[in-house]
């Protein structure tokens, strides 16, 4: 089984706009909800890749329920911890006549102490189960740094972190099988504002010696680049209709997890991930994947080797 846990769902509305007029009225031509936030985007594209995959997650209020609601829906198989905050209210904005996309994020409400133990004692119940799991997501506003180092202690398989600045740095104490940061989170969390192709390689190889064992750095639609102690890839990802990338990442995210659950090396792993990725690029709803046509698109993502363990003879 596959674990997809995260502290920051969302209630997702889309709206999509013919052309965009800032400062008037503005009629949409298509709405949607759906439950979103990284981990159920992540989960929902597991589901759809065949898993088998369950998500942990807290939610709270009307919009907990709306949430709830619309993964029992999809058939996702989920354990909800109760939270006394409202699940947030996401809104993405997609802009035909500009080909744009907008993004309005409210910050998750804080979770309390009780909420983290209930969270943390349902993790180590699934986890023990779990061959991968994929932690992913920020974390809400008092959670503390160590919060995803302490569940990655509890976590016997392979582990997936798909998080960013303290919570990232606290989490390669535990030694995860693979991070997944993109190129300017992985910047800032390293304190620098942006990182050349030099210095990039450098941050990667800096979190290997920190305890990752592998290191995957995605940029926008640019090559994806996965590094070990002693291995170096590029990863170029195929062409195809742009709709909407909200999700993209956190589909690549569970694209790895599900080729490391198949006993894919990690390379390969993230090349699936990748198709998963590129499959929902052209779709609507963050999650949403098509297994046959993910399988199709691995095949065109081009890999390359930039170093690999000298060999004598």
């Amino acid at each position: 089984m596959i674990l997809v846990a995260g502290l920051t769902p969302a209630w997702q509305q889309l709206l999509r706009f013919d052309a965009l007029a800032i400062g008037e009225v503005n009629r949409a031509r298509e709405v949607h909800w759906c439950a979103s936030g990284k981990v159920l985007n992540a989960a929902r594209c597991l589901h759809h890749l065949g898993g088998p995959v369950k998500a942990l997650t807290v939610v709270g209020g009307a919009t907990g329920a709306q949430v709830r609601q619309d993964a029992a829906r999809l058939g996702i198989d989920a354990r909800w911890v109760e939270g006394t905050a409202p699940t947030r209210v996401c809104t993405t904005i997609l802009d035909a006549a500009r080909r744009s996309v907008t993004e309005l994020v409210p910050e998750a409400g804080p979770i309390g102490e009780s909420e983290r133990a209930a969270f943390t004692a349902a993790y180590a119940e699934e986890a023990a189960a779990a061959a991968v799991v994929v932690l992913i997501g920020s974390v809400p506003a008092g959670t503390p740094a160590g919060f995803y180092r302490d569940l990655l202690a509890r976590t016997p398989g392979k582990a997936v972190l798909d998080a960013r600045g303290p919570e990232l740095l606290e989490g390669l104490h535990e030694k995860p099988f693979l991070i997944k940061p993109n190129r300017g989170e992985l910047a800032r969390t390293l304190g620098r504002d942006r990182l050349d192709d030099a210095q990039l390689i450098d941050a990667m190889r800096e979190m290997n010696r920190r305890g990752a064992a592998w290191v995957v750095v995605t940029d926008g639609g640019g090559p994806v680049h996965v590094s070990s102690r002693d291995r170096l890839y590029r990863l170029r990802p195929p062409s195809g209709d742009v709709v909407n990338p909200i999700g993209c990442g956190d589909c690549l995210a569970a694209g790895i997890a599900w080729g490391l659950h198949r006993g894919m090396e990690a390379s390969e792993a993230v090349r699936w991930g990748m198709a998963a990725a590129a499959d929902k690029l052209g779709r609507l709803l963050p999650g949403a994947v098509d297994a046959g046509r993910a399988e199709a698109l691995a095949g065109s993502v081009g890999v390359a080797c930039l170093s690999a363990p000298h060999r004598a003879g």
